[in-house]
């Protein structure tokens, strides 16, 4: 075992200079990237992982270490090191549970036609041929078990011929399965649909495997929505996440119990969504996180067993954070991570009688003290409809409010997602204030952590009050003698892509720069190319050829940016990746060669291996690069 006590910062390169400086690009791509794996048997000692990105490989480094419980020395360690609850062990020791990649079904050309090796060549007969940056080659995830002696060729396979995923693509992992206390049974999540009923449904369920008579039971079939993330408490209720709405993927997530056959919903009279649980230690409440007003903070509800009773949900936890998990807990004390828009994740302790927090790790603190850090304001704007809305204003280094700065409104993704005290390695504000730039962020209609009500106005309206959101809050902001009003931009991401390609036929000259990644340019394009068609059927209102459905029909005519292009006189940046299949190419193309011949200022960043997002480090660093050479030149 190598030992090193660290200064908390786990030894920053040399190169960063010790005089204030601003984050740059080449800065943020120093920042250190903390993964907790879990805490010892005994529950004395938490492992994690630093990731560090390397430009020169354009990949990251991975290095692994162990700390107290309770904070203090901090020891790098070997992986094989590393000692946490197997949760993948059978409780009885006996068996092991993994995943692995299975060939089901011959759709490429080469496996159709024995005799045809080279041929490069897709068969499809229905939907489902590609998600989110992977076109469906026949193969599937799938859950085996196995005793421990045996090696992995040995593993049964719970779902042998079924063309189906467990864990869901994309982006599902171990989380997706666990065992049941007695060791008797394996539960997991997969969305048994095919083809059309795959694209158009998210009806995950989740199913009971007996290893005993190797049947399954699907426990959670009456409902149509996700059901996702089951675990069970140390005295055996089994909990999940779950959506009611079929085709919604953005619902209201609630968590189910289900004990002795009684099932309960233990949120159905709170007015917010559930991101993620845990279980207490003594089985009788469970800790969640949800956003709440521009944050995502720490919540309880008391588990009632069979009392048939709506228990209440209580906040633990308040402040300009973000909870982006909740790991463990311990005795009185819950282990977290946390960011906020000027600092990556670290470890925090939460004292649930004191309700404070402990922070154990501080991996950034040398990089972060070596930069002087925007200013974060929280703003309520009152839009249109005459509603209170969050604005988040991320103010410059050393702001001095006698000048004068350029001034930018983010539009956020989603579009249901919150606006919270998030830290993005491409969309930071930290680094986009830090050139000088005033940041503009509302929690418009569609986001989470306002109630139920405000978080669904947005489907079926995307051109609608949302629009007069973001313009009420630059509005605003542009009262302020400090925003240079000839110097304003507006930037965005996939909703936030569409939302920048929308205002730019409807500014009405507010803005002077516009630049939007992997947005929806044309809706009726969008329908009939992105591959989770249940979610522009939900946020549509459904196909563009149902000249019945008046929410359609506006999509596709009144909210399509395409049908403003004629209004665009404005410089825009448009970004695209080559592999997003959420929103594909054409969009981005779309757009580029509309503004190309009006004639505008306009550049393509295309992205050919990278989907809805851009992670390998030399692309980010291009992307950031890009991103503000084109302010400098516009605003």
């Amino acid at each position: 075992m190598k030992n090193i006590v660290l200064i908390i910062t786990l030894m920053l390169s040399s190169t960063l200079v010790t005089a204030q400086q601003t984050m740059t690009p080449e800065l943020l791509w120093q920042v250190e990237r903390l993964s907790v794996m879990g805490l010892s048997t005994d529950a004395s000692t938490i492992f994690f992982t630093i990731k560090t990105p390397h430009i020169k490989t354009n990949g990251y480094n991975s290095k692994y270490y162990s700390m107290p419980f309770s904070g203090g020395d901090i020891t790098e360690i070997q992986k094989e090191e590393v000692a946490i609850n197997d949760k993948n062990m059978s409780p009885d020791g006996t068996y092991q549970l993994f995943h692995k990649e299975v060939a089901i079904e011959a759709i490429k050309g080469k496996a159709v036609y024995k005799d045809l090796e080279e041929a490069d060549v897709y068969i499809f007969s229905d939907l489902d041929i590609r998600h989110w940056d992977t076109w469906q080659d026949g193969h599937y995830n799938h859950l085996f078990y196995k005793k421990v002696t045996e090696s992995d060729d040995a593993g049964l396979d719970i779902m042998p011929n079924e063309p189906f995923h467990t864990p869901q693509r994309p982006f599902g992992g171990d989380e997706d399965y666990i065992w049941s206390p007695d060791s008797k049974a394996i539960y997991y999540v997969s969305k048994k649909l095919k083809g059309k009923a795959y694209a158009t449904s998210t009806d995950t369920n989740i199913f009971k495997y007996n290893l005993e008579n190797k049947t399954t039971e699907n426990i959670t079939e009456a409902n149509k929505g996700y059901d996702t993330n089951p675990a069970f408490s140390s005295q055996g209720a089994l909990a999940w996440l779950q959506m009611k709405t079929d085709g919604y993927e953005s619902d209201k997530n609630d968590i189910i119990v289900l004990n002795n056959g009684i099932k309960q919903n233990l949120t159905a009279n709170w007015d917010d969504s559930v991101r993620s649980f845990l279980w207490s230690n003594d089985g009788k409440a469970i800790y969640f996180t949800a956003p709440v007003d521009g944050t995502i903070q720490i919540f309880k509800v008391n588990y009632p067993d069979k009392k048939r009773i709506a228990p209440a949900v209580e906040q633990l936890s308040n402040g300009p954070f973000d909870i982006t998990g909740i790991v463990a807990q311990k005795d009185n004390t819950l282990l977290v991570t946390r960011t906020d828009m000027n600092h990556a994740a670290d470890i925090f302790s939460f004292d649930l009688k004191s309700k404070t927090f402990k922070q154990l790790t501080n991996i950034n603190s040398d990089l972060y003290a070596s930069v002087d850090l925007p200013t974060v304001e929280k703003r309520y704007v009152t839009t249109t409809d005459g509603k209170q809305m969050l604005v988040w204003v991320i103010l410059p280094p050393n702001f001095d409010a006698t000048k004068k700065y350029p001034t930018l409104l983010y539009a956020q993704g989603g579009p249901q997602s919150p606006l919270s005290q998030f830290y993005s390695y491409r969309w930071n504000f930290q680094l986009m204030a830090s050139q000088g730039y005033i940041v503009v962020a509302p929690n418009r209609r569609g986001m989470q952590g306002h109630g139920v009500e405000w978080n669904e106005d947005i489907s079926e309206d995307w051109g609608g009050q949302v629009m007069d959101d973001y313009l009420a809050a630059i509005d605003d902001l542009t009262k302020e003698p400090y925003v240079d009003n000839d110097r304003l931009g507006a930037i965005g991401a996939s909703f936030g892509g569409y939302s920048v390609f929308y205002l730019a036929g409807i500014h009405n000259n507010r803005f002077k720069s516009f630049i939007a990644h992997d947005g929806v340019f044309d809706t009726r394009s969008m329908y009939g190319t992105t591959e989770e068609l249940f979610f522009v059927n939900h946020d549509f209102g459904g196909p563009y050829w149902d000249k019945t459905n008046e929410a359609a029909q506006k999509t596709y005519n009144a909210f399509n940016p395409i049908t403003k292009v004629s209004d665009w006189n404005t410089p825009i940046l448009i970004i695209q990746g080559g592999k997003d299949y959420r929103v594909p190419i054409e969009q981005g193309l779309g757009a580029y060669q509309a503004a190309q011949l009006l004639g505008l200022k306009s550049k393509l960043l295309y992205f050919p291996e990278e989907n809805h997002w851009v992670l390998k480090p030399q692309n980010a660093l291009v992307w950031q690069r890009e991103f503000f050479k084109w302010l400098e030149e516009t605003l």
